[in-house]
């Protein structure tokens, strides 16, 4: 079995009526159980790459493998391959199909030939677990960003992926439903599932991933852990920035040197004691 969950292998991909590839010789693995964090400017191919990896895009060159096996894209390999690998659009109107809270969590569901009383069961547990009760049988249009994103979720999530894309999750939420957010991504990640989000949220990419991918122009030119990748030079030169957290971490250690090894959590804790030091001076 491969340690790999899904493979691009040089894969190109071209917008009709464009010149320039969105995709370009990409070529990287996702290794199974990971928080994968996904980043780059606008328009260097994140969106494009979900939609080769969901199968919803075929490469025009290259090759894409899930679990060692190169994608095949007959309707039946495709209905199967987006069980596994599930995803959460930045918008949530572009994903809900059914009027109600409760409709647009059974459609992906009904749309496998499950038995009503397994279709009822998993609806049940979705709405449960991601906090939809109250919200069962609302219609989606009356639901708020924060709320459609939370159904979108669970459209996805009902349907227990192996993979899960996510693409700017925290796009408009305030810092209550990007905190609820964080919450039910640690309970995903925890019963299995590898996550692999787009986004332009730094702070989230440095307090949250496993490993970071950095995509320019269509390719893949850094991965790392998130120390490592906004250690580099590389990513200062893509202009992308840093975490707020990393540039304070990076000034303490100027003073103090000993906490070059300092972790996110441990942060708070090293900034009290430089201000203690400084004002005992």
């Amino acid at each position: 079995m491969s340690q790999w969950l899904l493979e691009f292998e040089d894969v190109y991909y071209t917008y009709p009526g464009t010149a320039r590839p969105a995709i370009a010789g990409l070529s990287l693995r996702l290794p199974i159980n990971k928080r994968i964090a996904l980043i780059g400017q606008n328009g260097c191919g994140k969106t494009t790459l979900f939609l080769l990896a969901n199968g919803l895009y075929k490469p025009q060159q290259g090759s894409i493998r899930w679990k060692g096996d190169r994608l095949n894209y007959n309707r039946q390999s495709l209905i199967k391959l987006r069980q596994q690998v599930g995803l959460v659009f930045q918008n949530p109107e572009q994903q809900s199909i059914a009027p109600t809270v409760e409709e647009d969590i059974s459609y992906g569901l009904c749309n496998l030939g499950l038995r009503d009383l397994e279709i009822a069961q998993r609806v049940e547990q979705a709405i449960e677990e991601f906090g939809l009760t109250s919200l069962a049988s609302k219609p989606i249009h009356q639901l708020s960003l924060g709320q459609k994103k939370r159904v979108s979720l669970a459209d996805v999530m009902v349907l227990q992926p192996e993979l899960l894309l996510l693409d700017e999750p925290t796009a408009y939420l305030d810092p209550l439903h990007t905190c609820q957010l964080a919450q039910t991504l640690q309970t995903i990640h925890a019963d299995g599932t590898t996550i692999l989000m787009a986004t332009h949220d730094l702070d989230w990419v440095y307090r949250w991933a496993d490993w970071v991918l950095v995509l320019d122009r269509g390719q893949l030119v850094l991965e790392g852990t998130p120390q490592d990748v906004f250690s580099g030079r590389e990513v200062m030169e893509l202009q992308l920035g840093v975490p707020l957290a990393f540039e304070l971490l990076s000034l303490v250690e100027e003073i103090e040197p000993q906490l070059s090894q300092c972790t996110t959590e441990d942060l708070i804790d090293a900034i009290a004691q430089l201000k203690n030091k400084i004002l005992r001076r």
